[in-house]
Parts: C-alpha cells; structure tokens; sequence
C-alpha cells in the first residue's frame, strides 16, 4: 500500500514544530545573564560606595583611624598586611595589656603597634609606657611618653585588608578610580533610568 503525502503549497513556509519541541536555552540565558550582570554591577557600586565611606569619611565624622600593619611583631594577633582600626582615648585611661599606637622616642620616630607592658602615671600628668610586640622575644628598648591629652587603641582587626589598601594607594590605580570609578557609576545611573521597557504583546 502506498501513502500518499500532500504537497505544500509553492512559496509556502514549513510549519513550525510544536512550542514544547523549540529549544528555550537562549530565551532563559538571556534574563539570566542580564539579572547578574545587574546585581555585579550593583555589589560593586555599594562595595566601592562602603570603603570610600570607611576610609574617606568615618575617620572624619566618628574620629577612629586606619593603618596597615607592615610586620609582623605582633603575630598572631595581628599579621603583616592586616588592617587596623583605631580610636582615640584619654592618656589617663591607658593601661596595662592595651595595644596602642604611638610614635616611638628615637630614631625617625616612627609608629608602631605594640603592647603595653607598664604604664607610669606622673604627678604632672605625664604618662610614661613601655612596651613589647606579642612575637618579639624582648621588650621594646625605649620607654615612651605619651604626648598630647590623646592615645590611640587598636580596637579592630581586619585581615589582609591592608594590602587592598596599599594597592588603591598606587598612582595608577589612585588615578583610575578618581576618574573612572564616576565614570561607571553614571552609565549605571543612565542605564537605569533610559533602560527600555518590554512590549507585553512581544512577550
């Protein structure tokens, strides 16, 4: 027996296969990789927003300071690299077992991040510390008067943060940031605002 099939009709177009046959692979991927690229965009903006706040504007307005710890004298409770938070407090109120900041007596006066090991309070309300790094086997060779009304404690740690640090600090790294930083910013801005809207009868 022998079928006979119909023929289409010249200039005819194939039919189509049925909607549950047609691949949708594209048609998911694409709102999937726009919603992601969104959100990388926003997590950036709002990491980018946060540090420029905790850097910029928190040691002005709430008055703590941010330093890298550049050895490690004080492993392992603080690390090469390691970010440290700090805030003001009275020269009266140090004590024994705080860990300070403060530029040591002699040679280039540096800073350093130490513990106290002694404190003396004068008569004349002159505080006098002496000081030793948890890592190192020795007391530091130097006793050091606190000048000025104000002392400053380590209060936070944050790791590795401080080499992020070090590295927005490079010249050409500084200068991307001043200027591209806004740049992308406002493309995201405009990209929100002038983002098209979907025809329903399209969907």
């Amino acid at each position: 027996m022998t079928a006979v099939l119909p023929l289409p009709a010249p200039g005819a177009a194939r039919p189509l296969p049925p909607a549950a046959a047609r691949p949708r692979t594209t048609g998911t991927l694409r709102p999937l990789a726009a919603f992601l690229t969104r959100w990388s965009v926003r997590a950036l903006v709002g990491i980018a927003v946060l540090a420029f706040a905790g850097l910029a504007i928190g040691p002005h307005v709430l008055g703590y300071r941010t330093m890298t710890m550049l050895t490690g004298s004080m492993a392992p409770a603080i690390d090469p690299g390691d970010l440290l938070i700090t805030t003001p407090l009275d020269v009266a109120d140090v004590t024994e077992g705080m860990i300070i900041t403060y530029h040591i007596p002699i040679d280039d006066r540096r800073i350093v991040t130490h513990r106290v090991i002694s404190v003396d309070h004068a008569a004349d309300g002159t505080v006098t510390v002496h000081t030793k790094g948890d890592a190192n086997d020795h007391a530091d060779p130097w006793t050091a008067i606190l000048l000025g009304d104000t002392a400053y404690q380590v209060q936070a740690v944050i790791p590795e943060a401080g080499h992020l640090i070090a590295a927005l600090r490079t010249p050409w790294l500084s200068q991307a940031l001043v200027y591209g930083a806004p740049t992308l910013l406002a493309g995201w801005l405009l990209l929100t605002i002038w983002r098209p809207t979907k025809d329903p009868e399209e969907q």
